[in-house]
């Protein structure tokens, strides 16, 4: 898309810093982001350690091969591709497809029959919502008393699933294919974190519960949980794949969003929503002012704001109209001590970024206000 002069138009999260904390197709999440304007921070908050040399994945296999149970839930593909593969590596895998197809194998979704499938198995029974939740209740419908039921783990949490089987008569066998760790190198975590809690995100996406999870463990022990909640509950987007990702920070009270299907694409476009709608757009000198993350769109033109220009903008939009004093400008100011000179220097930067100098009015001996337009005025007045 272009412009009125031909240039090409901002993407609808130009200006915004989105947050990445995937371990694994994160270089996908972020290219989605990137292609529609954002600036990422990505900082894996757990790291995927494959179980094919794990004792308790090889005995849990070859005791569904040595007795058949009832039926196998695959739960992701990534899981029941590498468990085959696992067992492949331990000269199990002819052994494990041919008692796979002699028990009912139920799919969860698309992806997973697609794995089964590519596999050489057919499954009994796929939901097309995707949903665990639709699972469980064609189990307890058809009865599992007495029953064996496999399941395949992977790492994430299923809220009451296996609970609601064995409080149903059934006898539950995890097989647990992947392991969730903290990340080796915790510096990207940090930085992540760090830039959450100064709100130099807008938002963090998260795609698994172990990753919410870990996040608020690592904030936990560096002693800054209650400032990343802060950050969360009131200016960081939450941004998840879906409601089970969703659970650990929906356990501390934080709200969050999720796409009505739990895809990366659907949670790229929910943030391109979500994002600009709660940008502030003004009316400004004649001109129409969004303030977004780290920019600032002039008339649909992006320009990007070094930070401490951000900060200043942002408290002059507060009271847009209304005269701000240098004193408290200077206090938004990371950093800038007592001299209120450091003001006059950001407000000259900011200036000369946004390349319209008339946007912020000087007002002698009192401090700057932003030129919002007279019809504005009485709309901002009491604000």
């Amino acid at each position: 898309m272009y412009d009125e002069e031909n240039r090409p138009a901002p993407g609808p999260l130009a200006g915004f810093t989105v947050g990445v904390t995937a371990a694994r197709r994160a270089d996908e999440l972020g290219a989605l982001l990137r292609r529609r304007g954002a600036a990422v921070l990505h900082a894996p908050a757990l790291r995927i350690v494959p179980l094919a040399d794990d004792g308790e994945l090889l005995a849990s296999t070859k005791q569904l091969i040595d007795q058949a149970p009832d039926v196998v839930v695959a739960t992701t593909a990534i899981g029941f591709r590498g468990w085959v593969e696992a067992a492949d590596g331990w000269g199990l895998g002819e052994s494990l497809i041919e008692r796979l197809r002699e028990v009912e194998l139920l799919a969860r979704g698309p992806k997973v029959k697609g794995a089964v499938r590519a596999a050489g198995l057919t499954e009994d029974w796929s939901p097309s919502s995707e949903s665990m939740a639709e699972v469980l209740d064609r189990l307890l419908e058809e009865g599992v008393d007495g029953r064996r039921v496999a399941v395949q783990l992977h790492g994430e949490p299923v809220p009451g699933f296996v609970e609601a089987l064995r409080a149903a008569g059934a006898e539950v066998v995890g097989v647990p294919v992947y392991r969730w760790m903290p990340p080796e190198d915790l510096a990207p975590l940090d930085r992540l974190l760090d830039a959450t809690v100064s709100r130099g995100l807008d938002a963090v996406t998260f795609t698994s519960a172990p990753a919410a999870a870990s996040l608020l463990s690592r904030a936990e022990d560096r002693g800054l949980l209650p400032e990343l909640l802060a950050a969360l509950h009131h200016d960081v987007l939450a941004a998840c794949v879906g409601p089970v990702t969703a659970l650990p920070l929906q356990a501390r009270g934080i709200d969050t969003v999720q796409p009505e299907r739990f895809r990366l694409g659907p949670l790229v476009q929910l943030l391109c929503q979500e994002l600009p709608g709660r940008a502030r757009a003004l009316p400004i000198a004649g001109h129409r002012v969004e303030i977004r993350g780290h920019a600032v769109l002039v008339d649909g033109d992006l320009k990007p704001v070094p930070p401490a220009g951000m900060s200043l903008l942002r408290v002059l939009s507060r009271r847009p109209g209304w005269v701000v004093a240098r004193s408290e400008l200077l206090r938004a100011l990371p950093g800038a001590g007592r001299d209120e000179h450091a003001v006059e220097t950001a407000m000259a930067r900011l200036r000369t970024a946004l390349g319209a100098p008339k946007l912020i009015q000087t007002v002698v001996k009192r401090g700057y206000r932003l030129a919002l337009d007279p019809a504005a005025d009485a709309k901002y007045a009491d604000a």
